[in-house]
């Protein structure tokens, strides 16, 4: 299944334990997560994850995808999903 948004296509070349969906773009708010990698004097573990985080309305576009959990769970955990999205205008990312 293909769908269009905007001058791109997306489908999935393969499918895991849901089928392929689609979520409509939508604006909303929540906690929104940001990773960073922080350079260690450690030589054992050189790299280790920061995690930070903020809330404020930003959007989402048209998503086509699948995935092996169920989609209640990706519904109820999406606000622990970090997001990348242009912080000067969030609610207009391109992303």
């Amino acid at each position: 299944m293909q769908t269009s948004t905007s001058d791109r296509n997306q489908y999935t070349e393969g499918q895991g334990k849901q089928p392929e969906h689609t979520h409509s773009a939508r604006t909303h708010t929540h906690d929104h997560y940001h990773i960073s990698h922080h350079h260690s004097d450690n030589p054992l573990n050189q790299w280790e994850h920061r995690a930070y985080w903020h809330t404020h309305e930003h959007n989402h576009n048209v998503l086509v995808h699948s995935h092996d959990h169920s989609q209640q769970q990706e519904e109820a955990e999406h606000g622990k999903e970090s997001h990348v999205h242009d912080h000067a205008a969030p609610a207009q990312s391109p992303a």
